[in-house]
């Protein structure tokens, strides 16, 4: 067994001990494994160990890779559920197009999605590509206040009712697009010396999400992307759908 194949083993081992422990059924999480900066050979490696969930922050390193991938796996018959490729990193707007435009990614999911604008370039490139589907989307929100951190600017907006209405107001323009389909919220949080000193962060994005239900019940909210190698217990015991991991995978960068 590769290194990577074990430590797929122990993550995913991690992830169902913390969603039990929080009364959660482990299949609500999805393990996205974060691959920047590692080649075509080590998500193969996990490809053959069974993941199937990928992540990348930048396009112009993802697209070679995703194209290596699939030539790698060419004459490969995969069993279980599909390859997946999600779109993890900041994406600027003037790069839509080639996130998903006619020669840009096929990603199931575009984690990224902090303004009006991108979202209506990334509607734009949607519509020249072709496709039929509309393509899934998170909104990326920073609830931590961190200036290092992309998204939606909303620290403290439990108790900023025009922030709050703000964000409702641009989420209801992104949600009549007629090519993008919003899934659910993503955040990342601060680097802390506790995991469990990130919880309320992950609350935060969880609390909003049940806000936006309530507000916006027309649009899907099913998912909330966060929590990462150091923090996943305390994400998915606040509710995460979706947990990034890298290091712990694929080792250190």
């Amino acid at each position: 067994m590769s290194h990577i194949a074990q430590n797929l083993e122990r993550i995913n081992t991690c992830i169902a001990d913390a969603a039990i422990k929080a009364n959660r059924n482990p299949a609500e999480v999805t393990l996205v494994a974060v691959s920047k900066t590692f080649t075509a050979a080590d998500v193969l490696s996990a490809i053959f160990a069974g993941q199937r969930h990928f992540g990348e922050n930048r396009v112009e390193e993802a697209l070679p890779k995703m194209a290596a991938v699939s030539a790698g796996l060419a004459n490969v018959r995969l069993a279980g559920p599909p390859l997946q490729w999600h779109l993890i990193g900041h994406v600027q707007s003037r790069k839509a197009k080639d996130a998903i435009g006619p020669h840009g990614g096929n990603f199931a999911l575009i984690h990224s999605v902090d303004s009006l604008k991108l979202a209506q370039k990334l509607a734009t490139a949607h519509k020249a590509s072709g496709q039929t589907e509309p393509q899934a989307i998170l909104l990326q929100c920073n609830v931590s206040g961190e200036d290092s951190k992309e998204g939606f600017d909303l620290a403290g907006w439990e108790y900023a009712p025009a922030k709050r209405e703000a964000f409702l107001h641009t989420v209801a323009q992104i949600a009549a697009l007629p090519n993008l389909r919003i899934n659910g919220l993503m955040t990342m949080a601060p680097i802390v010396a506790q995991p469990d000193q990130a919880r309320p962060v992950f609350a935060s994005l969880r609390n909003l999400r049940d806000t936006l239900r309530q507000t916006l019940p027309a649009i899907n909210w099913t998912h909330l992307s966060m929590g990462m190698s150091d923090d996943l217990e305390p994400a998915i015991a606040e509710g995460a759908t979706i947990v990034r991991v890298g290091r712990a995978i694929f080792g250190v960068r």
